[in-house]
């Protein structure tokens, strides 16, 4: 189930890179940044 919520959040965090490059703000960039460590996280344990 780690890996099912680790492979979403990563896709989450691709997501989220798109609408900064589109624009976005500071938040864009902490919520990116903790999507793909979080998703790195439980895909990779």
């Amino acid at each position: 189930m780690k890996r099912v919520w680790g492979y979403t959040l990563f896709w989450f965090g691709i997501g989220m890179l798109m609408m900064f490059i589109i624009g976005g703000g500071f938040l864009g960039i902490l919520l990116i940044a903790g999507a793909l460590l979080l998703s790195y996280l439980l895909f990779s344990c």
